[in-house]
């Protein structure tokens, strides 16, 4: 696939009106969220701001109507990534965000053993198609066995800030999933530290000096031999759900890299089916949503 230059491709901009006299116009922009980093990329790799439609610098002082007016440089896609044309199931997209339903098996991003077909080739692929002068950056991954809802910013500056909406825990993200054996009780929250297995750079486990990791659990039917649960996972460590429910006695189905069976599925009955956030410009809250895939579906049945 042929790469079409930046110059191509059309600017990620901003645009808003100031309200209030005398205000310097990077404080104005450091109340909108425009971090440092982004100010000194627009200086220097092609971005620009202006003022009621004149270009000024960052020490300029804002009277209350000024039309601010932020284009940022345009992005040159990673050449780590090559881009795909990928058949991609948007479930929601606007301007400067994109949710896709990843179905099992495709990586969220490549790696050296998957290194084609993956969701950020597809974006890329996407992107080239559209003209919009961006890489992929993934707000929230998904092991390349788990399905469901993958959420990506169109530019740097969205993804800044949505990382920091993560961080916040404004970003919230429901499963479904499949557990074995018989629980005891309806709901639990797993409180346990998540760390690398010594003798596996792949495998987690719990373990003292792990990250704090945290993940509450809701059975929703009990099956002969597993159970349909909704998963709620308040941290984002790596296998986080897989190594949570193996360790209070529940493993998912299909995990056998965590004592599931592949009795009923041949790999771990895990979706993320459910997302919401409030959107990092509007503020208006978003609502995504992605049913089972069929080789979950056909556990129930």
């Amino acid at each position: 696939m042929t790469r079409l230059s930046a110059a191509n491709m059309k600017p990620f901009e901003l645009n808003w009106i100031n309200r209030e006299d005398g205000v310097f116009l990077r404080t104005f922009l450091q109340e909108k969220s425009i971090s440092k980093r982004a100010l000194t990329d627009i200086k220097f790799s092609g971005g620009f701001i202006s003022v009621n439609g004149k270009e000024v610098n960052v020490r300029h002082v804002l009277r209350a109507g000024d039309a601010v007016r932020v284009i940022f440089p345009p992005e040159v896609p990673s050449d780590g990534i090559r881009a795909e044309r990928i058949k991609l199931n948007v479930l929601y997209e606007d301007d400067v965000l994109i949710a896709i339903g990843k179905p099992a098996g495709m990586s969220t991003i490549p790696s050296r053993e998957h290194p084609d077909g993956s969701l950020a080739a597809g974006l890329l692929g996407l992107y080239e198609e559209r003209e919009i002068a961006a890489t992929a950056h993934i707000v929230t991954r998904l092991d390349r066995d788990t399905s469901g809802i993958v959420l990506a910013a169109k530019n740097r500056h969205v993804h800044h800030l949505l990382s920091d909406m993560q961080k916040k825990k404004l970003v919230y993200r429901r499963y479904e999933a499949f557990a074995e054996g018989m629980f005891s009780d309806e709901s639990g929250v797993v409180d346990a530290p998540i760390g690398r297995r010594d003798d596996s750079i792949i495998e987690r486990m719990v373990r003292p000096d792990g990250q704090f990791a945290r993940t509450s659990y809701r059975v929703l039917t009990q099956y002969d031999d597993f159970a349909h649960v909704e998963v709620k996972p308040e941290t984002g460590r790596t296998h986080q759900i897989r190594v949570h429910m193996a360790h209070i006695g529940h493993p998912l189905a299909g995990d056998d890299l965590y004592g599931g069976s592949l009795r009923w599925i041949k790999r771990q009955a895990l979706h993320c089916g459910y997302l919401s956030f409030p959107h990092p410009l509007t503020g208006k809250n978003l609502h995504i949503a992605m049913s089972m895939p069929e080789d979950m579906k056909k556990m129930i049945h």
